[in-house]
């Protein structure tokens, strides 16, 4: 029975590239950084294996013309940043929404999910990974960072095994220093994920070598 996919309903604006025919398709969520829109990650579909249905996502929060955020924040003289708390968690139980529904109408099940995300749609990334781990199977995290607020919220041990999680980050990375993906890391480190970390010399983009690994290890996951 063929499925309609340009009929998919969620609760968040997307582009949506389908997979290629197979008998096991997977699904890939983007999650584009603060500022950008649903076009930003959607360059990556076609680097993305075949077998993935792609679907990047627009964050609910306008910000400007077709700029667009997760939560909003600030930062103070001293460089820490405060967020706005309550955007956070609407926009995270909203992106799993959107997995959840996603999934479903695509007849993928958690086991086949991925989700990732460049700087502040790392962040979401990793927060359902960490929090909602049932949803999915695992999560890329581009340039981000740990949000203080999720560590409580991390799923017990159980929950988090098997699952696995790509980190990469810029050792020259001016927005999100590189300390940043040490404590992801480290937290990381103590849980029953499998990590595969890696340093690139970049700032805060993604360079040639960086996506090639990536889409790498997207393709390992399904093999």
């Amino acid at each position: 029975m063929s499925r309609s996919f340009a009929m998919l309903d969620l609760p968040l604006s997307f582009l949506h590239r389908p997979a290629a025919p197979s008998a096991q398709p997977w699904l890939l969520v983007l999650m584009h950084g603060v500022g950008s829109n649903e076009q930003d990650l959607f360059g990556l579909a076609p680097y993305v294996p075949k077998n993935f249905h792609v679907i990047s996502l627009r964050a609910p929060y306008a910000m400007g013309p077709s700029a667009w955020g997760w939560f909003a924040f600030t930062v103070d003289a001293q460089g820490e940043r405060t967020i706005n708390e309550a955007q956070e968690a609407a926009s995270r139980q909203l992106v799993a929404q959107t997995l959840a529904a996603a999934a479903q109408q695509l007849g993928i099940p958690p086991a086949r999910v991925v989700v990732g995300g460049f700087s502040q749609g790392g962040i979401m990334a990793l927060s359902l990974l960490l929090s909602q781990p049932a949803l999915l199977q695992a999560a890329m995290v581009l340039h981000s960072r740990l949000l203080t607020q999720v560590v409580p919220l991390v799923a017990a041990h159980e929950a988090l095994k098997g699952k696995q999680l790509w980190l990469s980050h810029g050792t020259h990375d001016e927005v999100i220093p590189l300390a940043s993906a040490h404590a992801i890391r480290e937290l990381v480190e103590t849980l029953p994920i499998e990590l595969s970390y890696s340093e690139y010399p970049s700032a805060h983009e993604l360079i040639q070598q960086e996506l090639v690994d990536a889409m790498g290890w997207l393709q390992e996951l399904t093999e």
